[in-house]
């Protein structure tokens, strides 16, 4: 036991800090609705103010860290109950992808004001330590775990013992009721989003010495807190604080006892623990889990069609621009290449997000396992070009097969969720071994030797026919039996059941379609580039990809095209600019065009048909009904 003592201590110094994110996580989503994916970016936030202060300006860590908390929390508080308000009623893929958004604008800001190198720094509590059980323990370790503790359990008393937390328990579902006993909903979901951001920042604050201080591990403090999240069904604090500590425990036992393992897969285990959790509670217990949010139904965003008169000159334009970019482009050939390619995953996006309504955030991963077979297929067998570039496409099946299975029981955030955790599961455990990147994250990637193919100009031609044919395979699938059960699935999924229609084999089918679609594309963009590299498709990049998508707007082509040249031409014009900044104004832009889609908003008859329907089901209600404990409330 006594070896173990050591590694359960430090499992239980992270863990207390997860515990801390998640609780404030829960209680920001449980009281408005609306799931913070940039929860980690407020712990970013709060380590670089309190790095900036400390470690830069000299302040002693005491005023440092009473300025974070009490300044930069509240802020950060304000800030995101009045984005929560804006998001309220809009489609849950929007407001997915606006607190995507926040989270792409802070790591851009921090990459940009501090560079995108990992700073290790001093610890600024105390570090001397004393025996416990026949083991060193540090005096930091026990602050990290009493401020952890004091933190949850007081919020825990909070909620159960006060009219503040009675307030909060009742917003949940009913807060015009709320507003008719004298208490603002408003006010009451203001306090929760500045307790939330105070978490955040203070479990920024407490990990960032020993995590290290980057703006890419420090927002993604997140997803350790998602796993204990789902611990406590998203609802209970005291499980979800337990959560946090069970996955700091356990992933230290584990690194202890792998520790002598040389496979990549089972070092990889260790950090995948909090997405395996993730995975396993959002697909087994879905039933348990409570109602994602207050906004509107998710829907399709389908796109509008050109008028008649104007598709010839358009797709006219289109041809004639698309002819004369090499000899316009000159050395930058290489960046229209790879938004030939990306046209083409981004279409394959449109079709899961835009016309089926699902949400998926680890198309990246689509795109890697079809880039790495591509690979072995043709550097490794020795198959034709052609044979490869199918064989990839047929090989990211299966993995979409796999995303399909939470899409079957889950929707909307918890979607978003399991597809999140998955993607980082299959980056974690499978990128660096032999049957992907290979432990130096990178494979060569040939183009055809045929007809002149391998030359930038005409593999550019050929990576333009690629996406051009995937656009024409969309508009059918749009106009075909199965895009209108896509759309009849997106608007109403039981009207579809009683038709007699499967739900869930639809489902599935949209996702093995559009993974295989995404499959070949990443194999033609890392053609394009000469190579597949594990870093250009990790599991940011499937959160940028949809951020772009969403700045693109609606439709087939349009979105696909200004997602791919925003993301792979504009950088290589202004190469200052976007090399730092770039996922600062991806997630700006994402968020700008979040907030002004009005268009997702039920329109003001909608909203006082729902008002009048509240109001008529009060007024039958019993009293005694109306003092019940909201269901799902936190507790």
């Amino acid at each position: 036991m006594s070896n173990y003592l050591p590694y359960i201590i430090v499992g239980l110094t992270a863990g207390s800090v997860y515990g801390l994110a998640a609780t404030g996580l829960v209680l920001t989503y449980r009281t408005s609705g609306i799931f913070n994916f940039a929860h980690g970016a407020l712990a970013a936030v709060g380590a670089f103010a309190f790095y900036e202060l400390h470690h830069q300006r000299g302040l002693p860590w005491p005023v440092a860290l009473l300025i974070c908390v009490v300044v930069v929390s509240t802020v950060l508080g304000l800030a995101l109950e009045r984005l929560a308000a804006a998001l309220n009623g809009v489609r849950p893929a929007l407001q997915i992808v606006a607190t995507l958004g926040l989270l792409l604008v802070v790591q851009g800001l921090a990459t940009g004001f501090y560079g995108a190198q990992s700073r290790f720094v001093r610890p600024f509590l105390p570090t001397r330590t004393f025996p416990l059980l026949g083991v060193r323990v540090s005096v930091e370790q026990v602050i990290v775990i009493v401020v952890s503790a004091t933190g949850s359990i007081g919020l825990a008393v909070l909620l159960q013992r006060t009219r503040l937390g009675a307030a909060m328990r009742g917003v949940v579902d009913d807060p015009e009721l709320m507003d008719a006993t004298g208490w603002s909903p408003t006010g009451v979901r203001r306090v929760s989003w500045l307790i939330g951001a105070t978490f955040a920042v203070v479990s920024g604050i407490l990990i960032f010495p020993t995590l290290s201080l980057d703006a890419v591990l420090l927002s993604f403090l997140v997803v350790q807190a998602f796993g204990a999240a789902a611990i406590g069904r998203f609802s209970s604090l005291p499980r979800t604080y337990l959560g946090g500590l069970l996955i700091g425990v356990a992933s230290s036992l584990l690194t202890k006892q792998f520790s002598t393992f040389k496979s990549v897969s089972w070092q990889g285990l260790v950090p995948s623990i909090p997405f395996i959790v993730l995975f396993a509670i959002l697909v087994l217990v879905p039933h348990r889990l409570p109602a994602a949010g207050r906004g509107a139904r998710s829907g399709h965003a389908e796109g509008r069609s050109l008028p008649k008169g104007a598709r010839l000159p358009v797709g006219t334009a289109v041809v004639a621009v698309t002819l004369a970019i090499p000899h316009l482009a000159g050395a930058r050939l290489p960046s229209f290449i790879g938004a030939a390619a990306l046209v083409s995953v981004f279409i394959s996006m449109v079709i899961l997000v835009n016309l089926s309504g699902q949400v998926s955030l680890c198309h990246a991963a689509f795109a890697a396992l079809g880039a790495t077979t591509f690979c072995h297929l043709t550097t490794g067998a020795g198959l034709p070009w052609v044979v490869a570039l199918l064989g990839a496409g047929l090989v990211a099946i299966p993995l979409g097969a796999l995303v399909a299975i939470p899409a079957i029981r889950l929707s909307g955030l918890y979607l978003a969720l399991a597809t999140f955790g998955l993607g980082i599961l299959v980056e974690r455990m499978a990128y660096f071994s032999v049957f992907m990147f290979g432990p130096e994250g990178t494979r060569a990637a040939p183009r055809p030797n045929v007809l002149g193919l391998s030359s930038d100009t005409r593999f550019f031609f050929l990576a333009a026919a690629l996406s051009a044919g995937t656009w024409a395979f969309a508009v059918l699938l749009f106009r075909s039996r199965l895009g209108r059960l896509l759309r009849a699935m997106a608007d109403s999924p039981l009207a579809l059941t009683t038709f007699g229609l499967s739900v869930n084999i639809t489902r599935v089918l949209v996702f093995c379609l559009s993974a295989s679609i995404a499959g070949m594309a990443g194999a033609v963009f890392a053609a394009g580039v000469g190579s597949a590299n594990a870093v250009s498709l990790n599991p940011l990049t499937s959160l940028l990809w949809l951020a772009a998508l969403t700045i693109g707007g609606t439709g087939i082509a349009k979105p696909a095209i200004i997602a791919a040249v925003g993301l792979a031409v504009v950088p290589s014009y202004l190469p200052g600019l976007f090399g730092s900044w770039g996922p600062a104004i991806f997630g700006t832009a994402a968020l700008a065009v979040t907030l002004a889609g009005s268009g997702d908003r039920p329109s003001l008859a909608t909203r006082f048909a729902r008002a009048a329907d509240r109001g008529a089901w009060r007024l039958a209600a019993s009293p005694v009904k109306a003092r019940l404990r909201p269901q799902g409330a936190p507790s």
